[in-house]
């Protein structure tokens, strides 16, 4: 039950592009974000988690056309070429941003530098670390403060494919805006910042950036500034390609050797009973997916049937899902579907890590949910499995397990 890569690529187009839109409820513009308040935001990335949404496009090739054509300030810049998995469209990359080799070594050195938290002790790797597929472990993230939030952090694996950020966001929709959120943020605080200029004054005498901000960004005489941060740590988790699994091994390049039996059975239960392509289709085992050539960004969010507090569906107060920005008593508690690339190394599972294995995960499937939700996703309903299946629907889990980049040195800390 193998479909070509050509063939899943149409369908996810179907699914997500033209013929899908964006179902279910999607607040007007200007609506109350998810994201914790920030403060002291430049103007140039945006003085809110709401900033409005970056411009968007990138070249068919994935590559940036040369800047020197235009006399803008990235002419010396060299432009990033995408090396891209089979079966994977070219992501999504805001013209404001183009992706480009300076610009993603420049993030890559902010992204594991603890200067950028208010005790010298926080980066953002301590919460996405590459080893886990830039997660962390934890059932619930914990910021500097010790504070424990209310939901898990995602893995970073992909997410510039993201049609949308954080769990239940809908409005969150670039990274740039996004990496303002845990640097600024206070409702939690994560790495607990204050503004640019204390951003700038943790960073401005490291030898390193003087460098490395002059070579990402040649033409601005002052370049180490929040906006140009922001958007080198976007242009580096958007380098965070993972599609080199043996599972694509055997699928998009067949390698029949690449997987176990266990496993291609596993690819079927998951088809068939499971019917779990609704949620979690296509390349990046999403729906919630964006790439080049779609023409509408994918709004999606489920209820999975994990909590009904009321008998209505109510979900544990702060964790309302979609419903804290809608309002629609159907929005309670939809989450976003998450890739399930690299599942076997991001437990615990489900936005609060209330799930702690895989096996867990295919039973809660399996029986329709944790609970009966009159607001539950229609495709929570109950299949039948033997044990032998569901091990096999394990290993196919597990075979999504891209060890390369788990452990790609391009991804590593760059800091001695």
């Amino acid at each position: 039950m193998r479909l070509s890569a050509a063939a899943v690529l149409g369908l996810l187009l179907a699914a997500c592009g033209q013929d899908g839109g964006a179902p279910g409820s999607v607040p007007e513009p200007g609506s109350t974000g998810e994201a914790p308040q920030t403060t002291g935001a430049s103007t140039d990335a945006g003085s809110s988690t709401d900033a409005p949404e970056t411009s968007e496009g990138s070249s068919s090739s994935g590559e940036v056309e040369d800047a020197s054509s235009t006399g803008d300030e990235r002419a010396e810049v060299t432009p990033w070429t995408w090396e891209l998995p089979p079966g994977f469209p070219t992501p999504v990359v805001p013209e404001d941003n183009p992706m480009t080799v300076e610009g993603v070594e420049l993030g890559r050195h902010l992204f594991y530098d603890t200067r950028l938290s208010v005790d010298g002790t926080f980066a953002c790797s301590t919460c996405h670390d590459p080893a886990l597929a830039f997660s962390d472990g934890r059932a619930l993230g914990e910021g500097v403060t010790g504070e424990i939030h209310t939901r898990g952090s995602m893995s970073l694996a992909n997410v510039a494919y993201a049609g949308t950020l954080a769990w239940a966001n809908p409005e969150l929709t670039d990274l740039e805006s996004h990496a303002l959120v845990p640097m600024l943020g206070t409702e939690p605080v994560e790495m607990g910042l204050v503004d640019e200029a204390d951003l700038v004054a943790r960073i401005e005498d490291e030898p390193r950036y003087a460098e490395l901000f002059a070579a990402a960004y040649p033409g601005d005489p002052a370049p180490m500034s929040l906006a140009h941060v922001t958007e080198a740590l976007a242009s580096f988790q958007r380098s965070l390609i993972s599609g080199r699994a043996p599972f694509d091994r055997w699928f998009f390049e067949g390698d029949e050797e690449a997987v176990s039996d266990a496993v291609k059975r596993g690819w079927d239960l998951f088809n068939v009973p499971g019917e779990c392509t609704y949620c979690h289709f296509g390349f990046n085992f999403s729906t919630a997916t964006y790439f080049e050539g779609m023409l509408e960004r994918p709004y999606e969010f489920q209820n999975t049937a994990l909590y009904n507090e009321d008998g209505q569906g109510a979900y544990p107060t702060g964790n309302e899902g979609l419903y804290a920005f809608t309002g629609e008593p159907t929005d309670m508690g939809a989450f976003k579907p998450p890739t399930l690339r690299n599942i076997a190394v991001t437990a615990p599972y489900m936005h609060d890590g209330s799930i702690e294995t895989l096996e867990e995960i295919v039973e809660h499937y399996s029986t329709g949910g944790r609970v009966d939700s009159p607001i539950a996703h229609h495709q929570m309903r109950t299949f039948s499995l033997k044990d032998d299946e569901l091990a096999d629907m394990v290993a196919f889990l597990e075979s999504l397990t891209d060890e390369a980049f788990l452990s790609d040195p391009a991804h590593g800390d760059p800091w001695p």
